[in-house]
């Protein structure tokens, strides 16, 4: 599966870990290895991907670099989860995108923002691209509804289809059933791990965003990217239900559902990019994935833009920047709608089926020294 390198440090470092077993209760990942007398492949994907790198193994580790067994949890497992990205990925041809992610992340921007204002420029003699535009279907003015409409349904709706092979390749790697997945205790147990980042919690001290002190500002800026992008989901949904069934036209007011929505969770998603672009320059880079780190960024980067763009036409909607603005907004969401199975996005769904796999596993066999994880 991964590169053999990657498999047999990963390897290496459980057994290590599993015959100390000092960080039993720091996250999932230990109880989940503590099942295991021996660790095949596909076990060392689903405990990457069960990894939520928080660091408080390798802080808390006493075999770790200057140590002659130089155990970096957090890296190895960090590399394996990328690989994992690249196994599963479906179609298999376009496993590649995940090869120098950063620098495709970063093409299919400029691709896309050059093809969107081609499509609008090409209204620019008519003086629509520059002009105040107000009323319900002046969008439209700018980017046809048919071609709007039409662009994003076709590249979400393959991303969606791509994203759904690759969770049942790895749901079926890793062990999964299909009936498990209406198992209604795991699904619970899962879900609310997932929504709360409970793994990033440490146990209410946090994990060591920056350093060895503790803190929680990885979750919070996490919770803030998260839900705020489930709003803006949230916002676009009601959009489409004002447009396609009551026949309300774009732009809608500021105190309508759509706007209200995709304000708070635009503002949401700006903040805990910041946040989480602040945290990758300012922590500690001994237990980071440097390879990795171009992608991460790419993504956080094109999240962002998305959103910040988004807030810019909110607000100069009513203005001659308008064209512009919906011309730029509508390249970076359609880069993101593009990048979604091919991008760091996808390690939210492997995560989350880890996370089911695992409440299933303590459902079988709870574990007996702490209810914590």
């Amino acid at each position: 599966m991964q590169t053999a390198d990657a498999i047999e440090e990963a390897r290496r470092a459980m057994h290590i870990c599993n015959a100390c077993r000092y960080c039993e209760g720091y996250c999932a990942v230990f109880p989940a290895m503590e099942l295991r007398n021996g660790f095949t492949n596909t076990d060392l994907s689903y405990l990457s991907n069960l990894c939520h790198n928080c660091r408080a193994c390798y802080y808390a580790c006493q075999f770790a670099p200057p140590h002659e067994f130089a155990l970096n949890l957090p890296r190895i497992l960090a590399q394996v989860r990328n690989e994992s990205y690249r196994f599963y990925a479906w179609p298999k041809p376009l496993a590649r995108l995940f090869e120098r992610n950063g620098a495709v992340v970063a093409m299919v921007v400029a691709c896309s923002l050059a093809l969107v204002i081609a499509s609008a420029t090409g209204r620019l003699a008519s003086g629509v691209l520059y002009g105040r535009h107000a009323g319900p279907g002046s969008f439209y003015q700018i980017i046809p509804f048919a071609t709007m409409n039409g662009l994003a349904a076709l590249t979400f709706g393959f991303s969606l289809v791509a994203m759904a092979m690759s969770f049942r390749r790895y749901w079926r790697d890793i062990g999964g059933k299909s009936h498990e997945l209406l198992d209604r205790e795991p699904v619970i147990r899962a879900t609310a791990d997932i929504l709360s980042l409970k793994n990033l919690g440490g146990n209410g001290v946090g994990c060591n965003d920056r350093n060895d002190s503790f803190s929680n500002s990885r979750r919070c800026y996490h919770h803030l990217l998260f839900y705020g992008f489930t709003l803006c989901l949230a916002s676009t949904t009601f959009a489409a239900i004002y447009d396609h069934f009551l026949h309300w036209i774009a732009p809608y007011p500021f105190f309508s559902v759509p706007v209200l929505l995709g304000t708070v969770g635009g503002a949401g998603m700006v903040v805990g990019c910041i946040g989480l672009t602040s945290l990758k320059i300012v922590g500690d880079q001994a237990p980071s994935l440097q390879s990795v780190v171009g992608a991460d960024m790419a993504l956080i980067l094109l999240l962002g833009m998305s959103a910040l763009s988004g807030l810019l036409l909110l607000v100069a909607r009513s203005t001659s920047a308008m064209g512009i603005l919906l011309a730029l907004h509508l390249g970076f969401i359609l880069a993101l709608f593009l990048v979604l199975p091919y991008s760091k996005f996808v390690h939210g769904m492997y995560r989350s089926a880890a996370l089911l796999r695992y409440a299933i596993e303590r459902k079988a066999k709870p574990p007996e020294s702490s209810d914590a994880f």
